[in-house]
């Protein structure tokens, strides 16, 4: 098996008197896509800024094997006086990366991502999807090891989400890279993810782990098999009776 990336081990947070998180315990092994799926407050995005460094736990410990990680937030966060390529070789720039580089790795992560023809376009001239895909992109420029997701598509409408999840994970099958993804949607989460954590209510516990049987890469005609709707109303009994 291959080694844990990422390991929580009993760890606690607190932001003054709000308990957030509460002993929880996981690892993600490296190449693994692992879905936090809990409601609304329960602390999953709490967990994404606990593993990247943003924030600091209160009581247990975090292991983390790699310092490259990349961060999707739930806002493309792209700056609207960049093009879309100066938007993408941001984080490039800052890490000092030489020119040439930046240029050719710029050029496959555009390709990667289709946007290669909007490459001197404006965040203003974008679709949702587009920009969503820039600050993707963005990250994937800096070959992370850890890829950190904070419900990226959650306020796209249902045919961009849909192609989007279905883009990340033929990216995810590309590259194999680790994941950590935070999703409301059940359905999302089946589909991307090798493994299903549910988190209950605030403050957030861990409540069920689910194995996703599923082999990559993954067609959406899967959603309708009767082995993906079962797993569907198992994860979400759990969601229901610990929300």
């Amino acid at each position: 098996m291959a080694d844990p990336v990422l390991t929580f081990s009993n760890v606690s947070k607190s932001f003054k008197e709000i308990r957030a998180l509460e002993e929880v315990n996981f690892s993600i092994n490296q190449g693994e896509f692992l879905a936090l799926i809990g409601p609304s407050g329960c602390g999953k995005s709490t967990v994404l800024r606990l593993a990247s460094g943003l924030d600091k736990q209160t009581t247990g410990e975090i292991d983390i094997l790699t310092k490259k990680v990349g961060y999707v937030f739930q806002d493309p966060t792209l700056f609207p006086w960049r093009t879309v390529r100066k938007n993408v070789e941001l984080l490039a720039e800052l890490e000092n990366y030489d020119k040439e580089t930046i240029y050719k790795k710029t050029e496959e992560i555009l390709s990667l991502v289709g946007l290669t023809e909007f490459e001197n376009h404006y965040p203003i001239a974008l679709s949702g999807g587009m920009k969503m895909r820039a600050s993707l992109a963005r990250s994937l420029l800096l070959d992370p090891e850890l890829f950190l997701f904070d419900e990226p598509f959650g306020a796209l409408d249902l045919i961009t989400r849909g192609r989007l999840n279905l883009e990340l994970m033929q990216l995810y099958v590309k590259k194999k890279f680790t994941s950590m993804f935070v999703t409301h949607s059940v359905e999302e989460g089946i589909f991307l993810s090798s493994r299903v954590i549910v988190f209950s209510g605030r403050p957030g516990k861990i409540k069920g782990e689910f194995k996703i049987p599923f082999e990559y890469p993954r067609d959406p005609k899967i959603k309708f098999s009767s082995a993906f709707g079962k797993l569907s109303l198992e994860i979400s009994k759990v969601l229901e009776e610990n929300s």
